[in-house]
């Protein structure tokens, strides 16, 4: 089997108008799980700005590199997957949320650096992983006032657009916990955004 360069193509290639809008094929969905490289890159190609806005909703500083970790651990577990597209979605957030908390239990541990901020970069340019961000609308910055289960559940269930069922499984909670999460983090948005709103007025 040939090395994959993880390097490319990046996430923000055009292979279609829209990263939103594509889809994995079942052809190329065979071939990741069979462990055929194209698979496995078109996997990447589809999954990974979505993994990498969820990232950077979440902020963490280097989204990119947490980012191809997370496909450097999905590569050799592949052939295990199970629940077809759904099931293969699901296993990559789940590796993702453990990521993420290991960041963050790190970070705990480490001294705060200066954070980069690609959108004061004079070289950056839109990519399809802003595309993802653009989900949330006007609420990323709220969305870093709410507790960390609500925060969570909000951005698997808009960033990610996983189902409640998924979510459940990656937080190892039950679907009514989850809805509940998702009910409170809604309201709290809301009375942000209301604040905020009263307060420009």
């Amino acid at each position: 089997m040939r090395p994959l360069d993880l390097r490319g193509p990046h996430p923000s290639s055009n292979r279609k108008d829209s990263h939103l809008a594509e889809q994995l094929s079942d052809d190329e969905l065979s071939a990741a799980l069979a462990g055929d490289p194209s698979g496995f890159s078109a996997v990447y190609t589809v999954i990974s700005p979505a993994v990498l806005g969820y990232f950077r909703a979440r902020g963490v500083d280097d989204a990119e590199a947490l980012t191809q970790d997370v496909f450097v651990d999905v590569l050799p577990k592949l052939a295990k997957v199970t629940g077809g597209h759904s099931g293969l979605r699901t296993f990559i957030f789940s590796i993702a949320h453990a990521r993420l908390v290991d960041h963050y239990r790190r970070a705990e541990r480490t001294p705060y650096l200066a954070e980069y901020d690609s959108r004061d970069d004079t070289r950056y340019a839109a990519s399809a992983e802003d595309e993802v961000l653009g989900s949330l609308g006007g609420i990323a910055d709220s969305l870093s006032q709410l507790n960390d289960e609500q925060r969570e559940v909000l951005v698997l269930r808009i960033v990610a657009d996983l189902s409640i069922e998924q979510v459940a499984r990656i937080m190892d909670k039950t679907p009514g916990a989850i809805k509940q999460l998702q009910r409170r983090g809604l309201s709290a948005l809301r009375e942000l955004v209301t604040e905020k709103d009263h307060a420009a007025s």
